[in-house]
């Protein structure tokens, strides 16, 4: 009943969150630059400004979904605002406008990714979560495809009609599709295993016994585990930190995602055959996506699962460097598109290292994530129109991240075998305060005495 409700819905909503704010990468084909009078460095800010409101709210939105009651109103309401502004995009004449415009975008669209992660975390189990945080990605990936299939349409047949720009009617058109299905998201959404209003009392309990199962812990806050407090621990954890870098490093490496209308047009197409050639490697690189999670979640193995799309970017980028043929290029430009497939999983391996308390997990999802997005704000001036049709510096600096990332992705690996061993040792000491309060509450829910919880936590193990 879940997968068939709330995943749909909120792929649909990370479809058009994406293609909202990249509609600006194929405006820019069709005259937005010259009509608005940006300069190069002045679209580059345009592209950058959105993650300066974009990331840090990320961390203060997770902390108040952690608190509020109800998602099912507070996600939506961000999608409303968002296709609304994205709509307003359309009516700017000049640099400052079309800034504004980006700046506020930002804001709600900060609420969705990190709070969709922590929303399906609080209803499926570390074996469950991979494929479906896969299949949320999945919207993201083929809105790239769509994006560009849309973007072709309205550019192509749209162009004057009314005395309007075609590019602006992207925006108009895009925008007003985001706020129709943020209103009927208010319907479709759950809110929390305890409290959502279309289940039944025994689902909502299946639904919490579910959780409690799979990490031997009620997945709740003791009194004392306030979002101030969660977000203390996820700072505190060193985990949170090196996997912010981590995601920082990588989203610099997969950077060319708001170029690749450009990096197409390198190709030397017209402007609609180049559009949709961006489409075919979003399609393969979504199957890619789901298939590397569903085998993620088989096995539970992380790290080869997020780092073999990343060397797969790093393989492209050197095919890029070495040859200028239209063949070897869009094949490159294939495996680039793949390595999403590793960034799908990066926010459910932070789930999975950080599941505990349900606080600090929201905290490390919104900390990992704004942080990481920075990486979006400086690939914006790695792929400079100075740098092309080549794009070769943008390409190594690219790589090199990625290389970074594969790092720091090994050092939280071996973290999590050595706190495993850790757990091998103490996993039988006495649990005391929230703890014990949490695991007295996963007895309650399951019908065991303390005793009997307590021995069935002892399977509980980070996943790396």
């Amino acid at each position: 009943m879940l997968d068939c409700r709330l995943l749909p819905t909120i792929v649909l909503i990370f479809i058009m969150n994406y293609i909202d704010r990249t509609a600006v990468t194929s405006a820019r084909l069709k005259g937005l630059e010259q009509d608005l009078g940006l300069t190069d460095i002045e679209y580059s800010t345009v592209l950058a400004v959105l993650y300066a409101s974009y990331c840090p709210a990320q961390i203060p939105s997770n902390m108040i979904l952690n608190r509020i009651t109800r998602p099912s109103y507070y996600i939506p309401a961000c999608v409303v605002v968002w296709g609304l502004t994205s709509a307003l995009t359309g009516v700017t004449h000049n640099y400052a406008g079309i800034l504004l415009c980006r700046i506020f975008i930002g804001l709600p669209e900060a609420a969705f990714y990190p709070g969709a992660i922590y929303l399906l975390s609080r209803w499926y189990t570390r074996r469950e979560l991979a494929f479906r945080s896969a299949i949320l990605y999945g919207g993201l990936l083929i809105s790239n495809a769509f994006g560009s299939l849309m973007a072709a349409g309205i550019l192509s047949n749209m162009e004057g009609k009314l005395g309007i720009r075609a590019w602006r009617w992207l925006f108009y058109i895009e925008g007003a599709i985001s706020v129709v299905i943020g209103f009927l998201a208010i319907f479709l959404l759950p809110d929390y295993p305890h409290n959502t209003r279309w289940l039944t009392p025994a689902q909502r309990l299946l639904a919490q016994v579910r959780i409690a199962e799979d990490a031997g812990e009620a997945d709740e806050d003791s009194a004392q585990e306030s979002a101030f407090v969660g977000l203390i621990m996820a700072l505190k954890d060193p985990k949170v930190i090196i996997f912010a870098i981590m995601t920082c490093a990588q989203l610099v490496g997969l950077g060319f995602v708001n170029f690749f209308p450009t990096i197409a047009g390198t190709l030397g197409f017209s402007t609609t055959v180049t559009l949709l050639l961006a489409a075919p490697p979003w399609i393969l690189a979504t199957i890619v996506c789901c298939l590397n999670a569903w085998n993620a979640d088989r096995t539970g193995e992380r790290f080869f699962h997020i780092n073999a799309p990343w060397w797969g970017v790093i393989l492209g980028y050197i095919i890029g460097v070495s040859t200028f043929s239209i063949g070897g290029r869009y094949v490159a430009m294939f495996l680039m598109a793949c390595g999403y497939a590793g960034f799908a999983l990066t926010l459910v391996w932070v789930s999975n290292a950080v599941p505990r308390p349900p606080a600090k997990r929201s905290a490390a999802i919104g900390i990992v994530n704004g942080f990481g997005n920075i990486g979006n704000l400086i690939s914006s001036y790695v792929w400079k129109a100075d740098w092309g049709p080549d794009y070769h510096p943008s390409m190594i600096i690219s790589l090199s991240a990625l290389a970074l990332s594969s790092v720091l992705a090994f050092v939280i690996r071996c973290m999590l075998v050595s706190q495993n061993k850790r757990l091998d040792r103490d996993e039988m000491k006495d649990m005391k305060g929230a703890k014990r309060e949490r695991i007295e509450e996963a007895a309650r829910l399951e019908g065991l005495t303390f005793e009997e919880a307590l021995e069935r936590r002892k399977g509980f193990r980070y996943l790396y």
